[in-house]
């Protein structure tokens, strides 16, 4: 398997090229496909709708979305996918771009995050514009880490490059209250933490806070993973915590598309 990518339900050729000089202004959202089904596609389809309304003023056919995700995932039951929305042609009319590649999955390591002051602008969207987070993740990784946590000011911790972070003081799982994308995964988890006794909250956690916790992990489409560091600081893996998490997730139902 290979990518395939489709623009409004055809194959990308000379279109592509009319519609890369927009691609710095759009939106997207990525999702993995298991038996063409996803997990929280409610969810990601009314992030779409969201989006789209508020960067462009225009509504979006989540009928005709899902339409062309089935037609990019024809022949391919497993997957990983995207959906971008752009205005290549400053109309009103969006065009919505699907992305097809093989399915991915989260490393089971322990995730080492290197910390960097930068938020993401617009942070609550899952926006196009990502320079600098391309640029300090790939910074990151060449000094030997696995991603940047992004921050703001006074060492607000956000998210990083790529994925929520969450943290576990040994009652309750910790939400970062800060300029973040509050992500699917998150979305579908934090009932399902409840359920099982964490009591997720969400308060301002900052750098110098990190001492008062016991463990952490990072979430996202792909899956869930601990973290194991940031910067020099570093942060028990918590086997019965990890444990727990991950079976919440697994009970999320799949949806079908």
């Amino acid at each position: 398997m290979g990518t395939r990518l489709e623009i409004n339900g055809s194959a990308a050729d000379a279109a592509l090229a009319r519609l890369l000089p927009a691609a710095g202004y759009g939106h997207f959202t990525a999702m993995q496909v298991r038996n063409r089904r996803v997990r929280g596609l409610e969810l990601h389809l009314r992030r779409l709708s969201g989006a789209t309304e508020e960067l462009f003023g225009a509504g979006l056919d989540e009928a005709l979305v899902r339409g062309h995700l089935r037609h990019a995932l024809r022949d391919e039951p497993d997957a990983s996918a995207r959906i971008h929305v752009f205005q290549p042609n400053g109309d009103g009319r969006p065009s919505i771009v699907v992305t097809v590649r093989p399915p991915d999955e989260m490393p089971t390591a322990a995730q080492r995050l290197q910390v960097v002051g930068y938020q993401r602008p617009a942070a609550h969207l899952k926006h196009t514009g990502t320079f600098g987070q391309r640029y300090y993740g790939e910074r990151a990784e060449r000094d030997g880490y696995d991603d940047a946590l992004l921050t703001g000011p006074d060492g607000l911790i956000c998210e990083s490059t790529i994925a929520n972070i969450a943290f576990f003081d040994g009652n309750a799982v910790v939400w970062p209250q800060a300029p973040m994308l509050r992500g699917v995964t998150m979305q579908l988890l934090e009932p399902r933490l409840v359920e099982a006794g964490l009591d997720p909250r969400r308060v301002p956690v900052r750098l110098a806070d990190l001492g008062a916790f016991r463990s952490a992990f990072v979430l996202n489409s792909i899956g869930i993973a601990p973290v194991g560091g940031i910067n020099g600081v570093r942060l028990a893996v918590d086997p019965r915590l990890m444990a727990t998490v991950t079976e919440a997730y697994v009970s999320v139902p799949w949806d079908p598309i």
